[in-house]
């Protein structure tokens, strides 16, 4: 997940105070963020250091990231008006994070994933404002004014679309697409309100960049795993709460799937999470298509040495050795 770096202390020693959008906007900083868990953990792949709402801010619309507090916007989105705050992304609006990619693409001996938010989950921001547990006013706006709610979606697409298509153009080799919130739909209002926006994301990423896979993440959202297996995605994202097996059950032998160790047991210490990373890959049960990661963010609070012994007993597993033609090799080398 893109967070992992966040509990290393080298990253506080970079990573400096405020907004983490500042530090975005540095290529350098950002580069060298991106790496820090690639050199401390020897990761197979890094994830771009970015933040969902990038695409609205470089385009003006008035948000923030408030530390402590998350996604903050003065003036919500509420009417069509705001849809002038919210301009299409144009290649100059990101240039600096097109920047950081053309370093990492450089550097870095492994694949860089592209990051960036779904059209849902960032709408709720812009539309509460903040980090909400209700989401009132988004379902509020998605039953009581479809045509407002369409028209915000659909530059919330573009923006993800162009986001997403300047980091593959720049070296990203895949990209991942976090719904996190999406698990507060029901699956009637998704399959209505969001899933055909996220399609159109999927569908014209795959028409402009068709070697790139794409990997499709949200929270609590076993309920909609169906729904969001159909957008296009080549790789499902699963949390902690649906099981790696019964996810194949439900959408297909040949499902990939990443995920899925419950953060919680990272922070409860080596024995317990070394006991959870076994089960995760026994529920596996040694199919090619995995890419371990947690089952959502990593905890600031987070040992790094707890999350380095996850890494070795994952490269050490029977199924990733057979990959490597051998001992696993953490000195960076392309898996």
């Amino acid at each position: 997940m893109r967070q992992a770096g966040r509990s290393l202390p080298e990253y506080r020693a970079v990573r400096g105070e405020g907004s983490i959008l500042t530090a975005i906007k540095k290529p350098d900083v950002a580069a060298e963020i991106t790496m820090q868990p690639v050199r401390r953990y020897g990761v197979d792949a890094a994830v771009l250091y970015s933040d969902i709402v990038v695409p609205a801010h470089a385009v003006g619309f008035g948000i923030d990231v408030a530390p402590g507090t998350g996604p903050v916007a003065e003036r919500p989105f509420r009417a069509a008006g705001d849809l002038v705050r919210l301009r299409p992304l144009e290649h100059s609006d990101i240039s600096y994070v097109v920047d950081t990619v053309a370093i990492l693409a450089r550097e870095l001996q492994i694949p860089l994933l592209a990051f960036a938010g779904a059209p849902f989950t960032v709408a709720s921001y812009l539309v509460e404002g903040r980090p909400s547990r209700t989401y009132q006013n988004t379902k509020r706006m998605m039953r009581a004014e479809p045509a407002l709610w369409n028209s915000l979606m659909e530059r919330l697409v573009q923006h993800s679309i162009e986001f997403i298509s300047a980091q593959l153009s720049a070296g990203a080799e895949a990209f991942q697409l976090f719904d996190s919130w999406a698990g507060a739909l029901s699956r009637t209002d998704y399959d209505a309100f969001v899933r055909p926006h996220t399609t159109a994301v999927f569908s014209a990423l795959a028409a402009r960049h068709p070697g790139a896979a794409g990997i499709h993440f949200g929270i609590g959202c076993d309920h909609l795993l169906e729904s969001m297996n159909a957008v296009g995605n080549s790789v499902i994202g699963l949390d902690w709460r649906t099981s790696i097996s019964g996810a194949r059950a439900r959408l297909g032998v040949g499902t990939v799937v990443q995920g899925n160790l419950d953060p919680a047991l990272v922070l409860a210490g080596h024995d317990t999470a070394l006991a959870g990373t076994r089960a995760v890959l026994d529920d596996n049960a040694g199919h090619p298509g995995h890419i371990f990661n947690l089952g959502h963010g990593v905890q600031p609070d987070t040992d790094p040495g707890v999350l380095a012994a996850v890494v070795d007993h994952v490269h050490a597993s029977p199924l990733q050795r057979a990959r490597d033609g051998g001992a696993p090799d953490h000195e960076g080398s392309r898996r």
